[in-house]
């Protein structure tokens, strides 16, 4: 499908920014970054990326879609996991290069690590900003991926 049917053309600075078309401006890659937050607690859940075919994908059906960088292939969040994302809402910023997704998680997280979601750990820097560490937030592994993905 011609992705430049579903996207408004973008305008000048100020059509982009007060207009009311959507007209997503993709990477040089064709990608736009979308993060994915828990609609009911606003939790982040994951960062992951979309091409146009995958953002029009995820606006057809209601449930996130997204394109794997790694494996360059399309990925409906929760086909293999059955840990969908019915999405609940879309935002996008001032100048439209970044998205959120408010979603409802189903299934037991949004991670391949096994947790609820991909942002479990948090920064703690040092005195002089140099070798910071990282401590463990939020509830432990919520599923085995190994049992979910037959991977370890």
């Amino acid at each position: 499908m011609d992705c430049n049917n579903v996207f408004a053309a973008r305008g000048g600075k100020a059509e982009v920014e007060e207009g009311l078309d959507f007209a997503p401006k993709f990477d040089k890659d064709g990608l736009i970054p979308a993060l994915a937050m828990d609609a009911t607690s606003r939790e982040p859940l994951m960062l992951a990326y979309m091409n146009e075919e995958s953002l029009r994908r995820t606006l057809e059906i209601g449930e996130a879609v997204y394109w794997s960088r790694s494996r360059q292939e399309f990925w409906h969040k929760g086909a293999t996991s059955g840990h969908i994302q019915r999405v609940v809402e879309i935002r996008t910023d001032c100048d439209q290069d970044a998205i959120i997704l408010m979603v409802e998680q189903i299934g037991a997280g949004a991670c391949h690590t096994g947790r609820e979601s991909c942002f479990y750990r948090k920064i703690i820097p040092s005195a002089d900003g140099r070798n910071s560490k990282l401590v463990l937030i939020g509830p432990d592994k919520t599923f085995d991926p190994a049992a979910v993905y037959g991977k370890p």
